[in-house]
């Protein structure tokens, strides 16, 4: 028989159910997704570092865990929570499964417990911290969380990113810088099969070090945490906005609006999902998308020349932005999927045209000023 587990919320509320991967406590702040599949791709999301997760579908674990479904080097969640766990997945890539995953990579799980109540409660008290703990009695956790810093207190983007600068492929034709806040493979992936040679860099880098390698353009990631504490690269990207096109997903987007005036909030609950309605602007089309952010950009004090593109069908909150003559373009959804549709990826070609483009005015140019 399983050991006993719980899952207690800042508020006091206790959830009991059944320890699954490693033993011991976690904190974080607690967090719902409702994509059906993908489970593997949303513990390894640099997006969810410091967060414990629950899938609000019921069974997880069901076709198992494999190497192709990681979306960065390791597990980011501090803890996961599920309705149920399979521990005799089908599929034919299966390497193993959920508990066994959490268990090798040290990550506390919780099954066993009404995810649905648990959502409910997040969606009217809003996201909360929390811990689950298989180690403790609800009132020694509550003890424990109450010691344990908010997640809107820490810079967990300098937790996830790169190190230190690295090719993650050199074969290309277009030069693309991409600024590390918590990349996710698929994003340098989609972009190396367009043609691109991608070049990972630091969330700490300083322009000079990425104009130093002369790209045709710097995409920044998505990742963790409140934009507000990004001062480093707000500021870095203030100093290249206009000297090479940009294009910016989700936390990225976020900064660059603040680049231009805008302010950011905490949304009650975020939006973390595979099926969230996004309208353009312009044309009316809708895509749905994959999201997974806890922050919004409030388009109110935006400067001259950046224009909202993309609003949520469901809340109206900004969800791209672009600033033509400056060549910049956002989203605040993951184009890159991975769980998700993949309606989004058109935004890696539509930023390309702009960094091709851009290539050709700047060689018409040298080719006016040699004549």
């Amino acid at each position: 028989m399983a050991e006993g587990a719980r899952l207690v919320l800042a508020d006091g509320t206790v959830f009991e159910g059944e320890a699954f991967g490693a033993a011991g406590r976690a904190s974080g702040e607690v967090v719902f997704i409702t994509s059906m599949t993908g489970y593997q791709e949303a513990l390894t999301d640099p997006s969810f570092a410091g967060q414990i997760l629950i899938m609000t579908y019921p069974l997880i674990g069901n076709y198992g865990v494999n190497p192709a479904d990681c979306e960065s080097s390791r597990i980011q969640v501090s803890a996961f929570v599920v309705r149920e766990e399979c521990r005799e997945p089908s599929h034919w890539l299966s390497e193993g499964t959920v508990h066994d995953y959490l268990a090798v990579n040290n990550i506390v799980g919780i099954s066993g417990i009404d995810t649905r109540a648990l959502t409910r409660r997040l969606r009217s008290a809003g996201v909360m911290m929390g811990i689950v703990t298989s180690v403790d009695t609800p009132e020694e956790a509550l003890a424990h969380l109450r010691l344990a810093p908010q997640y809107g207190s820490i810079d967990h983007v300098a937790a996830v990113s790169t190190r230190d600068s690295a090719a993650w492929n050199r074969d290309g034709s277009i030069p693309i810088a991409l600024l590390d806040l918590g990349v996710k493979f698929n994003i340098p992936r989609l972009l190396e099969q367009r043609g691109c040679a991608v070049t990972l860099y630091p969330h700490d880098s300083m322009a000079e070090e990425i104009l130093a390698t002369n790209p045709a353009g710097l995409v920044v990631s998505p990742g963790p945490g409140d934009p507000a504490m990004l001062d480093h690269q707000t500021s870095l990207l203030a100093e290249l906005a206009g000297r090479l096109p940009i294009l910016g997903i989700c936390l990225g987007h976020q900064v660059i609006g603040r680049v231009f005036g805008g302010d950011t909030y905490k949304l009650k609950f975020g939006h973390r999902g595979a099926n969230h309605p996004v309208r353009d602007v312009d044309s009316g089309r809708v895509y749905i998308t994959s999201q997974n952010h806890g922050y919004a950009l409030d388009g109110e004090g935006l400067g001259e020349g950046i224009e909202v593109k993309l609003v949520h069908l469901n809340d109206g909150t900004v969800e791209g932005l672009k600033h033509e003559s400056r060549g910049i373009l956002t989203i605040q959804y993951h184009s890159e999927a991975s769980p998700g549709p993949r309606d989004s990826e058109y935004i890696f070609d539509e930023y390309l045209d702009m960094v091709r483009e851009r290539a050709g005015d700047t060689r018409r140019e040298l080719a006016r000023r040699i004549a």
